[in-house]
């Protein structure tokens, strides 16, 4: 059933688009093969939980404002691994009531799961372009999950067919032109990737062009036609916390590791930790206009005791210097 699915992670992790993400290539086929993940399995339920909380045009504005942090939209609220596994086990409990006795595991982007083709062959959508999955009614701005189970359910028909058409808006406007080729994203060149999965320093030939993301990036999704669909969620758990939908690069920067875990409680972002926080940070702010207080905000961090902090300010000081003579 994931056959093709299989081999096309094969041949990705040939070309080591995978970057630093070690756990991609760790699992064998457990990936592709739910029975071997989860003995027993006979059958996957896949859901989708949407997750948008604005609407495209202010996204948008703060995109193009670059003294304002842009956070990638599933990041805003609480993390979506809590809320949607509850969801699966309430789920899988309601199923079990009516039913009787299961066996069951849920999953959400924690294990080793091939969520997008399971999700595409259990007609939730297909897979665009940029590999993320769409829905004619919902464009793409969702959270997958599962539950492995081990009753026979009829399997639903499989959405077997790209509506992309010509379309090539994603590819166009990624940043850092990570898809490669149509379906194709080379993760290493990724700006959710570079921010986010990346540990060490960030590669000089990208910093510029990463601009005021600091933690990932909706570009693909944010401009792609299927999107202007999208309805807004009403899940609580995904509302924006402290504002940051709407916030400077300065105010974030100003943030010491305990303020950073206190913030982020229960967010997503939490996994980056401080220093890469203020590593992205660094690289927004060298990215903004010249400005003298810019200048002063990265001044602050130089004796930072983190060498690539240290190594990002230093950057973005070259950058904001250079900007300045160059007025």
């Amino acid at each position: 059933m994931l056959d093709q699915a299989e081999a096309r992670l094969q041949q990705w992790l040939e070309k080591e688009y995978h970057g630093e993400m070690q756990y991609m290539a760790a699992h064998g086929l457990k990936r592709s093969r739910p029975a071997l993940l989860e003995p027993g399995t006979l059958s996957v339920i896949s859901v989708r939980m949407d997750y948008l909380v604005e609407p495209h045009e202010l996204m948008t504005q703060n995109l193009e404002q670059p003294s304002k942090a842009y956070i990638s939209r599933y990041a805003l609220g609480r993390d979506y691994h809590k809320v949607m596994r509850q969801r699966l086990k309430k789920l899988a409990q309601k199923i079990e009531s009516n039913i009787g006795a299961l066996g069951y595991r849920v999953f959400v982007d924690s294990a080793p799961v091939l969520e997008k083709p399971i999700a595409e062959q259990a007609g939730l959508g297909w897979i665009g372009k940029h590999t993320n999955l769409i829905q004619k009614q919902a464009g793409s701005w969702f959270f997958l999950g599962e539950i492995y189970t081990d009753i026979a359910l009829p399997a639903d028909k499989p959405s077997i067919q790209s509506h992309c058409g010509r379309c090539q808006t994603c590819i166009e406007v990624c940043p850092t032109a990570a898809i490669v080729a149509p379906y194709l994203v080379d993760a290493r060149r990724c700006i959710s990737y570079l921010t986010i999965e990346l540990k060490g320093a960030i590669p000089l030939e990208f910093r510029p062009l990463i601009g005021n993301r600091i933690y990932g990036c909706d570009d693909c999704q944010l401009f792609c036609p299927w999107n202007r669909f999208a309805d807004l969620s009403m899940e609580k758990d995904f509302s924006v916390r402290h504002q940051l939908n709407d916030v400077s690069l300065e105010v974030l920067f100003a943030w010491d590791e305990a303020t950073f875990l206190a913030n982020t409680e229960g967010s997503p972002i939490r996994r980056i930790g401080h220093e890469r926080w203020l590593r992205n940070i660094a690289v927004a702010l060298g990215n903004m206009p010249a400005d003298s207080s810019v200048v002063a905000v990265l001044e602050s961090r130089l004796d930072h005791s983190s060498e690539i902090v240290r190594e990002h300010v230093h950057w973005a000081l070259s950058e904001q210097r250079k900007k300045s003579a160059g007025r």
